[in-house]
């Protein structure tokens, strides 16, 4: 499968993001680098983050990785700014995000950032005052590009409107929920938006929170799984629908569910790199298959319908 640029930038990906949420909270630190060491070996360099997973721990886990490792260059290092770190510590106003990337910087060992991106809106702040803040960082070599997660399609209308307008640094990339359970969000006009402005998207939750696994079938099964509140919402008529479809096509294919839900989301218009994680080697390796299976169109179709 070929490499994909993110939206009009520089960046050149290929078709997975490694979801650095687990760091910290589902995966320690001493199992974290053979997880990303194998991520590499796949052939895959996109790693996303936030300064708000495990409030840093994330960041600096992967910045220990990449000193350990001294592979800064051949990685793409995206991380988020915006979710509250502390009381008082959020939003996408100035002077917040000048001091919040330096923390970022300094978590991760290194002096860029290839993908800053706004963890959500800001209701309080201006996005001009955001995106002045990004030209900022960009003029000054700490950030490469920038992105947003969770902005309506009026939000990124009004953001690609102030980039032309100000001139100040265009969104290159759009993270929305989007997997073949949950679609509304993304199917229609943020798609529309995103394919319209040639935004790159790199959908998180692309396996439901691991509900697309088929690993979660009853409420019995998820225990005291961590991911349980989480993954309740979709035991339902529509989230059976999509597992017997997904054993349909795993019958066919002899592939796993995941590889399945990852082999639909990767070939959706508009998707530029799924976010998933991981929390072994196996589960990587699982990963990669998924990325680079071929299902017919049949197939394909199958399984957009079941999730309807």
């Amino acid at each position: 499968m070929n490499r994909r640029p993110l939206g009009r930038s520089e960046l050149v990906i290929e078709p997975l993001v490694f979801g650095g949420n687990v760091f910290g909270w589902t995966l320690p630190e001493d199992e974290a680098f053979a997880v990303l060491d194998a991520f590499v070996d796949h052939g895959f360099t996109a790693i996303d983050t936030s300064n708000s997973y495990g409030k840093g721990a994330s960041e600096t886990i992967i910045g220990k990785w990449l000193k350990a490792r001294n592979n800064r260059a051949a990685v793409h290092i995206f991380t988020k700014v915006g979710s509250e770190m502390a009381p008082g510590e959020k939003g996408l106003k100035h002077d917040y995000i000048r001091q919040a990337v330096e923390d970022s910087l300094s978590r991760l060992g290194t002096d860029y950032i290839d993908l800053y991106q706004s963890h959500k809106p800001d209701p309080d702040t201006a996005q001009q005052e955001t995106l002045e803040a990004y030209d900022m960082l960009i003029r000054a070599g700490k950030v490469r590009a920038v992105g947003c997660s969770n902005y309506t399609p009026a939000m990124i209308e009004e953001a690609m409107d102030l980039a032309i307008k100000k001139t100040l640094p265009r969104y290159e990339s759009c993270q929305p929920e989007y997997n073949l359970y949950a679609r509304d969000s993304f199917e229609g006009a943020l798609q529309q938006t995103c394919e319209k402005h040639e935004i790159g998207v790199i959908p998180y939750f692309s396996l439901a929170s691991g509900f697309l696994t088929g690993k979660y079938r009853s409420e019995a099964d998820i225990g005291d799984a961590q991911r349980g509140r989480l993954v309740k919402q979709y035991l339902n008529d529509k989230g059976f629908r999509i597992l017997d479809a997904l054993d349909r096509v795993a019958e066919e294919t002899g592939a796993t569910p995941a590889e399945i839900s990852l082999a639909w989301l990767v070939r959706q218009p508009g998707v530029t790199a799924p976010i998933a994680s991981a929390t072994s080697v196996k589960q990587v390796e699982s990963l990669a298959k998924g990325v680079r299976l071929e299902l017919s169109a049949e197939q394909l179709n199958t399984l957009t319908e079941a999730g309807r």
